[in-house]
C-alpha cells in the first residue's frame, strides 16, 4: 500500500460513509474504491450479455426447469 495526503470533502464523505456502512474516512475511501471497480465490471458483463448470441436465456431457463 502506498501512503498519501490528500484533500478529501468531508461531506460528500460523511454521505459516502452513510451508504457504503462505513466508520472511518479510511474505511470509506477504501470502500469507495472498490465499489466504482465492482460498478465497472457489473457494466462490463452487462455488455457481453447484450451482445447478439453472446448468450442463450432459453438454455439458462431450460436448465433450471423453465415454465415445463
Amino acid at each position: 500500500m502506498t501512503k498519501t495526503s490528500v484533500e478529501v470533502d468531508r461531506d460528500i464523505a460523511a454521505r459516502a460513509a452513510e451508504i457504503l456502512g462505513t466508520t472511518t474516512l479510511r474505511e470509506t475511501i477504501d470502500a469507495s474504491l472498490h465499489e466504482i471497480v465492482n460498478a465497472k465490471r457489473r457494466l462490463e458483463l452487462v455488455g457481453l450479455l447484450a451482445e447478439p448470441d453472446r448468450f442463450d436465456f432459453a438454455a439458462v431457463e431450460e436448465a433450471w426447469g423453465g415454465d415445463s
